[in-house]
């Protein structure tokens, strides 16, 4: 089974809003989001 990868536009959108020096729109917080559900192979269920 092949693991998925956040594209390098995400991992540094992700960086700058960690670290304080991005406040991050509806719509990237949704990438961040729909990134971090495209890897979870349990979907977000019951962890």
């Amino acid at each position: 089974m092949s693991k998925k990868q956040s594209t390098s536009k995400v991992s540094t959108l992700a960086s700058k809003v960690l670290s304080g020096k991005k406040k991050p729109t509806i719509a990237e917080s949704k990438k961040l989001a729909a990134s971090v559900l495209s890897q979870d192979e349990k979907k977000g269920q019951g962890h």
